[in-house]
């Protein structure tokens, strides 16, 4: 009795499947053709395999160095986003106060806001203090939608920690730092691994903010892939083998954390 509707829902999610993964197997399969091939005809296999759009991008400074500063100002907002989320996260599922709701609203507002909105603020104040071109630029101004994101995924799951339990700590002798690092924390690290894991994503992804605010000493990937475009056309070989190389550093954290962020599906708000 079961057996179609088992089938129908096997055919929809190797469907679901195919379509997903198409796109990054189409950018791949294009990363080791030559631009000839590419723009001259149709081939699910590249004809003429090649390494030289890999070799071009991992030996031309121009080009790997923007791998490198992407990854240092991704890290360093990361790191300070979930730092600056996790007292304010354990303020508000544990204390209330004068306008708490609408200071909450107020944090998530700022996550649906464009990025293009505060574009003019923060270069005309990093262009007064000397940040301009700076990797600590690009991480400050991306604290503006991943702090409100770290503190909502991570309320979510502090609420879901009995208060009986920072109740008994403090009654045990805990010092709210001792407390909140050596116990609190433990408890909801898969909060925390979800939460750096959509930091990480958003800040390593997001172009406008990281290609206005810098120039050349701390140009991300996302700027850089835009110089392909010449007046001699588009380099869709190179262009695919930078794509694909950007995959790789989102896919090692979500092997890091697939554990956490299943986890914040079925227990946190993700």
């Amino acid at each position: 009795m079961n057996k179609p509707k088992f089938q129908k829902r096997t055919l929809f999610l190797l469907f679901y499947i195919v379509f997903a993964l198409l796109p990054i197997y189409w950018m791949i399969n294009m990363s080791f053709k030559t631009n000839n091939e590419i723009v001259t005809g149709f081939s699910l296999f590249p004809e003429h395999f090649t390494w030289d759009n890999y070799h071009t991008i991992l030996t031309d400074p121009s080009w790997y160095s923007g791998y490198i500063n992407s990854m240092i100002y991704v890290a360093i907002n990361t790191v300070i986003s979930i730092t600056v989320a996790l007292p304010a996260a354990y303020a508000f599922s544990r204390y209330s106060f004068l306008g708490d709701k609408h200071v909450f609203f107020w944090l998530l507002t700022n996550r649906m806001t464009p990025p293009a909105v505060f574009l003019l603020p923060f270069f005309q104040l990093y262009s007064s203090v000397g940040l301009m071109d700076t990797h600590l630029a690009v991480a400050l101004a991306h604290l503006l939608f991943n702090v409100p994101l770290a503190v909502w995924i991570l309320e979510g799951f502090m609420s879901g920690i009995p208060r009986e339990i920072d109740e008994t700590a403090y009654i045990d002798g805990y010092s709210f730092p001792r407390f909140f690092i050596r116990i609190f924390i433990p408890l909801i690290k898969a909060g925390v691994g979800v939460a750096a894991f959509f930091c990480f994503m958003f800040s390593w992804v997001e172009l406008l903010l990281a290609r206005t605010l810098t120039s050349v000493n701390a140009k991300p990937i996302t700027a850089i892939m835009t110089r392909t475009v010449s007046a001699a056309g588009m380099d869709w070989a190179t262009l695919a083998a930078a794509g694909a190389l950007t995959i790789v550093p989102g896919a090692i954290v979500i092997w890091f954390v697939r554990n956490y962020i299943a986890k914040g599906f079925a227990m946190g708000r993700v």
